[in-house]
């Protein structure tokens, strides 16, 4: 497109914040615009966590608060809270793409419902509940090239999803993999009280999210058996919250089809950075997750965590910031599609 896209943000929580931010220090800057956001709470907050943020700073550059808008380094971002898809005006706002960042809508026809009120694209940023519900789910660097233009709903999949993928069709171009078990150790999420209280179905996350570990269901394996069909039936995982704002990470335990030692993984996936650049990384230093917050990684790779024992099995632990690496990729996805279009 000659001009910058239009995007809009639907929720305006972490994610939504993070997409905003993360625009304004990505090179993608000048090719995607956002013109609008709807966000259910008052436009004084609003302005106020833009901001100031306890996980990734005071925004570098100046928020300013209008009578309708947020001022962004002197560029009017139009605000509504409605919430409800059908109470904005989206044809008025005339956005190329929204971005569906409150967490509420999987279902194809939940979805349908911003389409049905003018919006002529929607990214969604989780998962479908399953494949037709979503015209495409993309993890960037490995499928976004099947984006035609044509679709009108298309999931951004998870934050583990877009880490560990690239990482499993490594080792499984390179040696195959027979079975994986996937244990991702996640920051809190805003579904956890900060004290025990009725705050979910799930009687676990009921529980104070700062004072205990976790473990909550996940839907990782389904995620990747959806981004890796060759790998259907062959992964199982479970997910553990643990008391850290930011920064999550994935405990990989695979069996290969053939033996490999940890110096063989680790020269494997460190020359994989260099075909996923931007997406993947690399690092055998002592690290601890506080390292990798606001890391625009899709997953960095700590080689100094690389174990194999014979007969094909290894264990390999990734980094990533479930934050800002997802939000960098809602605008990597984001700018692919409107190339198509």
């Amino acid at each position: 497109m000659s001009r910058p896209v239009r995007l809009a943000i639907n929720g305006y929580g972490r994610i939504g914040r993070c997409v905003l931010r993360a625009l304004y220090e990505s090179p993608l800057k000048d090719r995607l615009q956002i013109v609008g956001i709807n966000e259910p709470a008052d436009l004084a907050t609003m302005a106020y966590l833009s901001q100031f943020d306890s996980t990734h700073g005071v925004f570098p550059g100046k928020i300013e608060q209008g009578a309708d808008c947020l001022i962004i380094n002197g560029r009017e971002i139009q605000v509504s809270h409605a919430r409800m898809p059908e109470e904005v005006d989206w044809v008025k706002l005339a956005p190329d793409i929204v971005l569906e960042c409150s967490g509420r809508y999987s279902a194809r026809h939940e979805i349908q419902r911003f389409i049905d009120a003018g919006c002529p694209r929607v990214l969604v940023s989780q998962p479908g509940n399953s494949a037709t519900d979503v015209d495409a789910t993309v993890v960037f660097g490995i499928n976004h090239d099947a984006l035609s233009g044509h679709e009108r709903i298309v999931s951004n999949a998870s934050c583990t999803t877009n880490a560990i993928i690239p990482v499993l069709s490594e080792l499984d171009n390179a040696y195959g993999i027979d079975h994986a078990f996937l244990t991702t150790l996640h920051s809190v999420m805003n579904d956890q009280p900060l004290i025990d209280g009725y705050h979910h179905a799930d009687l676990r996350r009921t529980r104070s999210a700062m004072q205990s570990i976790v473990p909550v269901a996940t839907g990782l394996a389904q995620g990747v058996e959806r981004l890796l069909p060759q790998l259907a039936g062959k992964v199982q995982a479970k997910a553990i919250r643990v008391p850290i704002l930011n920064v999550s990470a994935i405990d990989v335990m695979v069996k290969l089809t053939c033996d490999v030692t940890a110096p063989q993984l680790n020269a494997l996936l460190m020359e994989s950075t260099n075909r996923y650049p931007g997406l993947l990384s690399y690092s055998n230093h002592p690290h601890a997750s506080i390292d990798f917050n606001h890391n625009p990684h899709s997953a960095i790779i700590d080689g100094s965590q690389t174990r194999t024992n014979g007969d094909g099995f290894a264990n390999l632990f990734v980094w990533f910031d479930n934050e800002w690496g997802f939000a960098n990729r809602m605008l990597d996805v984001s700018a692919v599609w409107s190339e198509r279009f």
